[in-house]
């Protein structure tokens, strides 16, 4: 199913966007399927794709320990892509779950061609990285 621009404008991230805008980034998003307990990014992998949640939620994990949730609006998958090129958590589907995905290079087109979503993403991944280092230096 092709990924429309008004699903586009429901993930928070992209709302502010211009209709254009959000049709340029729907033409390259995809859409994926999940049942709940399946595994969607397992840590210390090398992350290939971006995803926002459209529906359902999932549990972040940092080893065996809960460190968030995600629902819907939220993305995830951003460090590895940007930052750090291996999954700093795993997410596991709480429920069945609708995302919508962006490879790695259509990420790193995105925040090319909108820097100030490129300086939201970076924001998001420092404050999780954040978090995730003080959850290792409480083991």
């Amino acid at each position: 199913m092709a990924v429309s621009p008004e699903r586009i404008r429901n993930i928070s991230l992209f709302a502010a966007l211009a209709n254009n805008d959000l049709a340029a980034i729907a033409a390259l998003a995809d859409e994926l399927e999940v049942e709940a307990g399946a595994v969607v990014a397992s840590e210390g992998d090398f992350g290939h794709a971006f995803f926002a949640v459209e529906e359902g939620s999932a549990d972040v994990l940092c080893g065996d320990e809960r460190i968030s949730g995600l629902v819907a609006g939220d993305v995830f998958g951003e460090i590895a892509l940007l930052s750090a090129g291996r999954r700093t958590a795993s997410v596991v589907a709480v429920t069945p779950m609708r995302l919508i995905t962006l490879f790695k290079r259509d990420l790193w087109q995105i925040e090319e061609r909108y820097p100030a979503l490129g300086e939201e993403l970076r924001a998001t991944i420092e404050e999780r990285l954040d978090r995730t280092a003080a959850l290792v230096d409480r083991r």
